[in-house]
């Protein structure tokens, strides 16, 4: 299995700044999207915070013990960079005032041959298309989704309700945060979204997968996902990762079948 991955951000039509954080690393196939919040430019020093320390940390650790690690080893060493990066935030709040309060919503993922370790805080999203079934993998740390859980509102109600935007774990506001992580199998052919609410919020599930199952290269997709978004208002920064699993090419070089750099399996 080899996967394509490409990212973009955009500050939307509405917001001087961009709160929002996106990397990858393509040789660990780390990948980390953040919704920053807070007052004043804190939003986006608490996403950028995030970002940059998952990145070091998880791809330092992923590098070193290697493409094998154990589903069990990968999945603790994301809850101990989440809550090492969640205490690095909360430090940084509580020490400087104008960082107070700040926090940030997160998607984290590993790709491992047909595996997806996936981790998530807060209401940032992370979508899969399937042999053309579009779907929601995560699911919402949110006040919303609290109130759908439980018979208050239906999710058609949910799409216009007020709360769309009220989190219920989020990180670096408290001292410690829980992360929910889950495995995912991979499938040939599968498209991952992981996308922040300025996407989600402003375009349609249905709308997202219309793009999502075009035939245009990824990057354009994620630039078709952005244009959506400002169409629809751009009330917010926008983000999009996009993953492609695909089988390693088959079609191997004679030049290279004669150098013998290419074994039969």
């Amino acid at each position: 299995m080899i996967y394509e991955i490409c990212a973009q951000t955009d500050p939307g039509l509405s917001r001087e700044n961009n709160e929002d954080a996106v990397a990858f690393d393509p040789l660990t196939r780390l990948c980390i999207l953040a919704d920053g919040m807070g007052g004043y430019n804190a939003g986006e020093i608490a996403s950028s915070m995030a970002v940059a320390f998952i990145k070091s940390e998880m791809g330092r650790w992923l590098a070193q013990a290697g493409r094998d690690a154990s589903s069990k080893e990968v999945r603790r060493a994301m809850e101990i960079c989440v809550e090492n990066a969640n205490h690095s935030i909360f430090n940084a709040a509580n020490s400087n005032p104008q960082y107070t309060g700040m926090g940030t919503t997160l998607v984290v993922g590993v790709f491992q041959r047909d595996r997806l370790m996936l981790g998530h805080v807060g209401d940032s999203r992370c979508y899969r298309l399937r042999r053309n079934e579009f779907q929601q993998i995560t699911k919402d740390h949110s006040l919303l989704q609290e109130q759908i859980d439980a018979g208050i509102i239906t999710p058609a109600q949910a799409l216009t309700s007020l709360h769309k935007n009220l989190v219920t774990r989020a990180v670096g506001v408290e001292d410690s945060v829980a992360v929910e992580v889950n495995e995912h199998r991979v499938e040939v052919g599968d498209i991952y979204l992981m996308c922040s609410d300025g996407l989600s919020d402003m375009v349609s599930d249905a709308a997202i997968a219309a793009i999502m199952r075009g035939d245009e290269a990824l990057e354009r997709k994620a630039c078709q996902l952005i244009v959506a978004a400002n169409e629809s208002g751009g009330r917010d920064n926008i983000s999009v990762l996009l993953a492609l699993a695909t089988r390693a090419s088959e079609t191997r070089s004679f030049f290279y079948r004669m150098l013998g750099k290419w074994t039969d399996d």
